[in-house]
């Protein structure tokens, strides 16, 4: 496949999302950017937040996964259908009859100024790492495979990226999003289903042959219940499964503000809970591509990469495949980033305005909002640039354990606050979560030199309850008349 069929394709959709993004954006309002006018049909919704929750990264490296994982994630996957059922019927009411544009003035009535800040402010720093590096992960990829054989720098590719993003999500803000999601959605499912079609076909397996060949394969293990002190153990995948959904879904201003554009709150509790049943059945297909990916190369004889996130691309852009299998993967892979980095910024401009600068409703607000918006998108282009010249693998891996330990005191903020009716001092809190990551990984640190047992993802779990520890330890710090409960 050509470096200019490729830019073709990217040309294409970009062309696709600004027409989206201009057609969601008549007469779009500060209301509209935010919240969407909160007149969106719940449905649709539904059909967004399964693109919202798969970005870039999640489409290279799901399928790779399966050569040493088998089908695991799968039990993480079931657990972020009851997580995403908590969300429904604990969170979303909570949000709707509070009015609330950002999820995170919810601490601000909670406790106080300082926690409202101090949570606006670990979503802020969490999330344009984690969405710059996801970025970052794409346009690595894309510059390698596009941008440097036609003789153009990674700055460039950055800076038209981030301008197009900025383009189609100025105006309409979450409207836009929504839209561009639903078409991510629509481009991921019928891009791995196409890929495995052709896959199949390039190797003589009939539609009626693939059941067979994957559910024989040894890649095909769903289930892990022998061993407890495995990371693949089905209850520790199962239960972090629950909590990842809360605190990265339910918790995320960038995922939930798809939710608060529903009409209400019982419109949003059916798209919680049908999105969450549509995810699994949208990662199986990606596992179930792994599989046929695996098979292909076994068949063809081709070498496995080194690293299992090449898997897809390597044999998508193989010269043994036809040229569609290479557009299908170019596709799925632009659709599922560039929309996530939409989503980010719209995102963040909205913390950022609402609850780090707290610019109240009005015109000045859409005034501060558009130069924020302006900011954002230059911070992380910037940020990505920085990485291509400065990261290496494991400064990459680094950063995505910072950003999974920034949702613990997320997740300990909320869960205290609505679990408990007791005030806290709020003067504290930024002191409790900040040291509440360094106070985890000492346990973690301890468990495995004590125990020898590995902590994965319980490691957000440890987090919420230091921190929710912290809160409850603070109301002996502060006059008794003020530690009654919270109305």
């Amino acid at each position: 496949m050509s470096a200019l069929t490729v830019i073709l394709v990217i040309l294409g959709y970009f062309a696709l999302l600004i027409g989206i993004g201009a057609i969601a954006s008549r007469g779009a309002t500060d209301s509209t950017f935010f919240t969407g006018g909160r007149r969106t049909a719940w449905p649709l919704v539904a059909i967004a937040t399964v693109g919202a929750a798969i970005s870039g990264v999640t489409f290279i490296s799901v399928p790779g996964m399966v050569a040493a994982k088998g089908y695991a994630y799968l039990q993480m996957v079931l657990g972020f259908i009851v997580g995403y059922a908590v969300i429904a019927f604990v969170l979303v009411p909570v949000f709707y009859r509070k009015k609330v544009i950002s999820i995170y003035s919810y601490l601000d009535d909670r406790f106080g100024r300082t926690t409202y800040r101090t949570g606006a402010w670990i979503f802020f720093v969490s999330k344009i790492l984690g969405a710059s590096v996801r970025f970052f992960v794409v346009c690595a990829v894309l510059q390698l495979l596009v941008f440097s054989p036609a003789g153009i720098p990674f700055e460039i590719n950055v800076g038209l990226t981030i301008a197009a993003i900025w383009l189609y999500t100025a105006r309409g803000g979450v409207k836009s999003i929504i839209w561009t999601d639903v078409l991510k959605s629509l481009c991921l499912v019928v891009s791995v289903v196409l890929c495995i079609c052709f896959i199949a076909s390039n190797i003589g397996l009939s539609p009626r042959d693939i059941p067979r060949a994957i559910a024989s394969h040894p890649t095909a293990r769903i289930w892990y219940f022998d061993d407890p002190m495995s990371g693949l153990y089905f209850w520790k995948q199962f239960v972090a499964g629950i909590f990842m959904a809360i605190a990265t879904n339910g918790l995320d201003q960038d995922m939930m503000q798809r939710n608060l554009a529903c009409r209400d709150s019982a419109s949003s509790r059916k798209n919680m809970i049908l999105s969450g049943i549509m995810q699994f059945f949208v990662i199986a297909l990606f596992l179930l591509l792994g599989t046929m990916l695996i098979i292909y190369a076994d068949r063809m004889g081709l070498e496995m990469p080194q690293k299992s996130d090449e898997l897809f691309g390597m044999i998508a852009t193989h010269s043994t495949m036809p040229v569609i299998v290479g557009v299908l993967f170019v596709v799925g892979l632009i659709s599922a980033a560039y929309s996530a980095a939409g989503s980010a910024l719209t995102s963040l401009t909205t913390s950022f305005t609402i609850d780090i600068l707290g610019v109240a409703e009005g015109d000045s607000r859409n005034r501060v909002r558009r130069r924020v918006h302006i900011a954002m998108s230059v911070t992380m282009g910037l940020i990505i640039i920085a990485f291509y010249y400065l990261s290496t693998d494991d400064a990459i891996s680094a950063v995505y354990t910072l950003a999974s330990y920034t949702y613990g005191p997320i997740l300990g903020l909320f869960a205290y606050g609505l679990c408990c009716r007791r005030r806290v001092a709020d003067r504290l809190v930024p002191w409790i979560c900040v040291a509440s990551p360094f106070v985890s990984w000492a346990i973690t640190y301890m468990l495995k030199v004590l125990w020898g047992y590995t902590t994965g993802f319980e490691v957000l779990l440890i987090n919420a309850a230091v921190t929710a520890l912290g809160l409850r330890l603070s109301t002996l710090l502060i006059p008794r008349r003020y530690v009654e409960k919270y109305v």
